[in-house]
């Protein structure tokens, strides 16, 4: 079968698209896949592509923006072409926080407190929002992200209120929408949820440490620009909480074959659940290799286990 690699897009996270794209080519090609990598600059691009090429099955390396938030995967869907990963709606919901951390609460999953505000949207909106104040209690800290958005572009947190308007306009730069949360003090931590014989899965747990203390942009795609413990040296009590909860938000989105659960853990050993990732990153640095590597796997043995588990979840 061939398998045809979809990477690149047009969005923010293009570059780290490119490199995952090529490390997923990489590793099938060494397996003896037949394989083509297709560099998709434009969502114009992909129905041409259907029209003219025989895709068998594509493996989607695009992360962020319409690669991820369900598009594509509808694309794929109703042309009957079977994709790795999960379905539109499990994309789109968890490309939406302020969507899946509502359904994230409603399942009884902890995640931070936040408020949504819009573009056009000033500084005087979130400080008279009466859900607002609740947010400096836990330590006096915010976190500015835009809704629908990843790799940690346009991210602040913020000690305090005074620099608040400068970054709502740099998340509002990548999206309308913007989240307003608490700041959860405590380590970093993720999880990938892997599917073996339909039945979900933990791989070992990653805890993140960053050099510079905050896990942006460039501690997550700098070499050496962070420490990664695994597994993360938790206890018993607090890694069962950890894997429950992630087992709960992969079920809870209705995700298939494979996610990336990232959480922050307090000083308790309370896990709160920041955002499910349903095309996590495939390079160098990424952190689903790492774990599956922990668990015994190499790269190219977890693509083709995404491979098997996705074309199951389609024929299903």
């Amino acid at each position: 079968m061939m398998i045809t690699v979809l990477y690149g897009g047009e969005g923010s996270e293009r570059e780290v698209s490119l490199r995952s794209g090529a490390a997923v080519t990489s590793a099938f090609a060494e397996r003896g896949r037949e394989v083509v990598a297709v560099d998709l600059r434009r969502k114009e691009d992909f129905l041409p592509l259907l029209r003219e090429e025989n895709v068998e099955f594509a493996f989607i390396a695009l992360h962020g923006g319409w690669g991820e938030d369900g598009t594509i995967q509808a694309a794929l869907e109703m042309a009957g072409i079977p994709f790795s990963g999960s379905g539109h709606a499990a994309c789109a919901l968890a490309m939406d926080k302020t969507a899946s951390k509502a359904l994230f609460r409603w399942k009884g999953i902890s995640v931070p407190k936040g408020i949504e505000v819009e573009r056009g949207s000033g500084v005087r909106a979130v400080l008279d929002n009466p859900h607002f104040p609740p947010l400096l209690e836990r330590c006096g800290k915010i976190v500015v992200k835009p809704c629908c958005s990843g790799s940690t572009v346009g991210v602040s947190i913020l000690s305090g209120t005074d620099t608040l308007a400068e970054a709502l306009e740099e998340a509002f730069a990548y999206d309308p929408r913007v989240l307003v949360e608490e700041y959860v003090p405590g380590r970093e931590l993720t999880v990938t949820v892997h599917e073996k014989n339909g039945a979900p899965r933990c791989l070992p747990v990653i805890e993140i440490q960053p050099v510079t203390g905050f896990y942006d942009y460039s501690s997550k795609y700098t070499p050496g620009a962070s420490e990664y413990l695994v597994p993360a040296p938790l206890s018993e009590y607090a890694l069962r909480r950890v894997e429950q909860a992630s087992l709960a938000a992969h079920a809870a989105l209705g995700c298939s074959s494979y996610s990336r659960v990232d959480l922050r853990l307090d000083e308790e050993g309370f896990p709160s659940v920041l955002e499910v990732n349903t095309v996590p990153g495939m390079t160098a640095t990424s952190l689903v290799p790492k774990a599956a590597s922990s668990a015994g796997i190499s790269f190219g043995e977890f693509l083709e286990e995404v491979v098997e588990t996705s074309l199951a979840a389609r024929r299903n």
